[in-house]
């Protein structure tokens, strides 16, 4: 095997700093302190103590969990379905329905689903908004990844349990359900990252006086980016990177598979 030359390492390790520089910026400064980041002051860990009496914050954080809860739980079930019925019964009009979410620009799914909501629903926005639109493009990831385990299985082991006289019910549930439950799990914690993470479509259906977590910081960098935005910021980052290796661990073949 060839030895890469030193010009494309180094352009690597230069693509490698230039996204990983200011994620590792954004932690160090949390830790400042100091009101400003313009330069550093000092160690402290105070600005996490601020966000642990922060009661808007807190508020934030609480909907995004619950959200994100709920979301996922539902798409995950849905997305299961869908994944299934992709794989076994093939039909042309599901892969374009589910998957469509998942290639859309996400400005324009949440300025499509705010006119849905407003113009068609009449809905009025608020959590309820939000969780509807989060299952909506949380669907075709599960999906994807449901169908692509279900793609790499052999097919004999559901004709031998048919053969031998299983309902579809008892297949489904003693031998689909069981292989295919890495899959579930590793989407329900894909479709959780993705909706406690999300912004742009949270910012269009969200409505007035409903804030997320991701919303909360927005508004507070509106003002000034303090080191208690850092601090949120470094946290969320943690608890994505967290449930990202957890979901890689546990299908560490299906996350690399979007179609």
């Amino acid at each position: 095997m060839s030895r890469l030359p030193t010009w494309l390492w180094a352009a690597a390790l230069a693509v490698y700093a230039f996204l990983y520089i200011p994620l590792a910026v954004v932690v160090l400064f949390s830790f400042n302190d100091s009101m400003l980041n313009a330069e550093w002051v000092g160690f402290t860990t105070g600005w996490y103590v601020k966000l642990l009496h922060d009661a808007d914050m807190l508020r934030a954080a609480g909907n995004s969990v619950l959200i994100a809860l709920v979301s996922s739980s539902v798409a995950t079930l849905l997305g299961a379905m869908a994944g299934l019925a992709m794989h076994r019964y093939r039909p042309r009009w599901l892969p374009f329905l589910v998957l469509t979410p998942v290639a859309m620009p996400e400005i324009l799914l949440g300025v499509s689903l705010l006119l849905f909501f407003r113009q068609v629903l009449d809905l009025t926005l608020g959590l309820v908004s939000i969780l509807i639109a989060h299952v909506s493009f949380s669907i075709g990831f599960i999906a994807v990844i449901v169908r692509a385990r279900l793609a790499g299985m052999d097919e004999s082991i559901f004709e031998a349990a048919r053969d031998l006289g299983a309902t579809p019910w008892a297949t489904f549930r003693r031998i689909t359900l069981p292989l295919i439950l890495p899959a579930l799990l590793a989407g329900f914690l894909m479709a959780f990252t993705l909706s406690i993470d999300d912004f742009v479509i949270t910012f269009f259906v969200a409505g007035v006086g409903v804030n997320t977590l991701p919303l909360q910081i927005y508004s507070m960098i509106k003002v000034a980016v303090t080191p208690e935005v850092n601090a949120v910021s470094t946290l969320l980052m943690a608890l994505t990177l967290t449930l990202i290796i957890l979901a890689s661990r546990i299908a560490p073949d299906l996350l690399r598979t979007r179609a």
